[in-house]
């Protein structure tokens, strides 16, 4: 079977722009990358400094990184982190597309079910040893290893559908059976069971970076948790860190076989949890970039250094549906959505181009076979997503009769970040007000706090959001198949499970309209049975200093990356 040489990606999906954002998006095409955002950040303001082209990037992190390791981290500031000292197989560019990376090319068997990655022969690790095949092998079975327990395991199978990986995750084959194999030193084939156009897209998700395998075991238990214990193969290599640590640097990596096109002398992170200490900083000139909260918006909105740039994240309500007997009846779910004023806490609260959400799967995020926005109608489940106060007190009463109780009090956990804090208590005053008998109380917490307890089921409701790994809205359906790590209220329903699975191995998957259509089926069932609240798709609101340049947006996988960032 003559096989064909792809350089670009295959992807089933267009991109769109951010609509609620201010600023413009560049389209791209990316499973997971759907709403691509290129910004030449040439602003001007407060936080201009005067350096040298070469100088250190100081950019503000609004929450600590959680974890270094590839296969066990989870959010998005991790990730951002990892993706600069490490490369995957392939990388994003400017528009969101996937590029060569580590792989020089990549051959695609006609079926589709065979990928054979050909890497570069200048990549190395900051070690001096090559990146090889086996990098990828080693990393890729760490993912599916039961005893890891990554919690992006499911890239590899759910998503990624490489062969043997759901039953090694279930205990019932051993990893080395994993469909990859390191034909030779700069030769890796993947085995795939069903064709998945957007394959080349996940290449560049953290999950699917390389490890160096006897460094990882020189490392024992300490792999990725200092300098001394990370590999690079990237663009910078790690110099100062700790975990829990409130500043993070890296220098720029001279080995780096793109180091040419490298401009930055470094990266300066600094952890900063207050939005006016932030603020202050970048006036001060500690800081090149940093994000603007609530009124501070109002304050520089009209500074030419600042911007409002597509995260892509959806910011939603989770109610533990097993463990709450309240929140077992629909009717008070209802009663809960329908009290919600999205419009008033974008609006009058982030004021970020946020913008109100009344979908599982957000707008301007994936677009179907015939180009249109997957969730581009809001309004589609209007009926039992909206903010109608009339209409939740309906509902409300009607769940109060039904559990025999003229009065509930609800515990919601949130993050203890400045917008989250702001949002939880604008969410608890329109719910007590709209919904008589109801108190809400609020517990702050750090976020891998929030996380563990939710993943636990040990909450009632969670504020929390999800980043879009890849361009797809599988991206967001997939967290509610039963048992799903992602699937906070432990919801269940096996006719939803049974659509998933049929758009992911069925025969509905190799038909890009039927599985659409399908998908369509499945967020329906999500809305009707009230599993999420859902909130506002996620702008964030910064100021970046007229000396810098460069930098790339994407609201997918990974939100900003500085390799081709410069700073004059």
């Amino acid at each position: 079977m003559k096989k064909k040489l792809l350089s670009v990606m295959l992807a089933s999906v267009l991109t769109l722009s951010m609509a609620g954002c201010q600023s413009s998006a560049v389209n791209g095409v990316s499973e997971d990358q759907n709403t691509t955002n290129a910004t030449d950040t040439s602003a001007g303001g407060s936080g201009e400094t005067t350096s040298n082209a070469s100088a250190d990037l100081n950019i503000m992190l609004e929450t600590p990184v959680e974890s270094l390791d590839p296969q066990q981290a989870t959010d998005g500031t991790s990730f951002e982190v990892i993706a600069d000292f490490t490369d995957g197989l392939m990388q994003m560019d400017a528009d969101g597309q996937a590029v060569n990376a580590i792989a020089q090319s990549v051959d695609i068997s006609e079926d589709g079910l065979t990928y054979t990655f050909h890497l570069r022969e200048d990549a190395n690790w900051s070690n001096g040893e090559p990146v090889t095949a086996a990098d990828f092998v080693f990393a890729w079975q760490r993912a599916v290893d039961p005893e890891i327990a990554s919690e992006y395991s499911y890239m590899l199978s759910d998503i990624g559908q490489i062969v043997n990986a759901q039953d090694i995750i279930d205990g019932s084959k051993d990893k080395s059976e994993l469909g990859v194999t390191a034909v030779d030193d700069k030769t890796l084939e993947v085995k795939l069971n069903v064709p998945v156009s957007y394959f080349l897209s996940l290449m560049y998700f953290p999950t699917f970076y390389p490890v160096n395998e006897a460094f990882y075991e020189s490392c024992a238990d300490t792999f990725a948790t200092s300098p001394e214990t990370t590999l690079s193969n990237g663009a910078f290599v790690l110099d100062d860190y700790q975990p829990a640590a409130t500043t993070i640097h890296l220098t720029k990596n001279p080995d780096y076989y793109g180091a040419d096109s490298v401009q930055l002398a470094g990266l300066n992170y600094q952890v900063i949890q207050d939005s006016q200490q932030a603020l202050m900083s970048y006036q001060s000139g500690d800081l090149d970039t940093t994000l603007v909260n609530g009124e501070q918006v109002d304050q520089v909105k009209d500074d030419p250094a600042f911007q409002a740039i597509g995260a892509g994240y959806l910011w939603y309500i989770s109610p533990n549906i097993q463990e709450v007997k309240e929140l077992q009846n629909v009717n008070i779910r209802y009663a809960f959505t329908m009290a919600l004023n999205r419009e008033a806490i974008t609006t009058d609260v982030l004021k970020d181009g946020s913008a109100p959400t009344y979908t599982a799967v957000p707008m301007d995020f994936a677009a179907g076979p015939d180009g249109s926005d997957f969730s581009a109608d809001q309004e589609k489940f209007s009926d039992v997503c909206r903010f109608d106060a009339d209409a939740a007190l309906e509902y409300w009463n009607k769940g109060l009769e039904e559990l025999g109780v003229s009065e509930i009090t609800i515990t919601m956990i949130h993050d203890a970040d400045d917008a989250p804090i702001k949002v939880a208590q604008v969410v608890k005053e329109q719910l007590e007000t709209t919904l008589p008998g109801l108190t809400v109380e609020l517990q702050q917490m750090p976020k891998k706090e929030r996380v563990q307890r939710m993943q636990d089921g040990d909450f009632e409701l969670g504020l929390t959001r999800w980043g879009p790994d890849y361009a797809d809205p599988m991206t967001y359906l997939g967290m509610w198949v039963t048992n799903n790590s992602n699937n906070y209220g432990f919801w269940s329903n096996s006719e939803y499970d049974a659509i998933i699975a049929e758009c992911t191995t069925g025969e509905t998957a190799m038909d890009a309209e039927a599985r659409w259509a399908a998908l369509y089926d499945a967020e329906k069932i999500v809305m009707d049975e009230a599993v999420i609240f859902p909130l506002y798709t996620q702008c964030n609101a910064e100021l970046i200093s007229t000396s810098v340049s460069g930098i790339e947006f994407h609201p997918v996988a990974l939100n900003r990356v500085y390799k081709n960032a410069t700073k004059n």
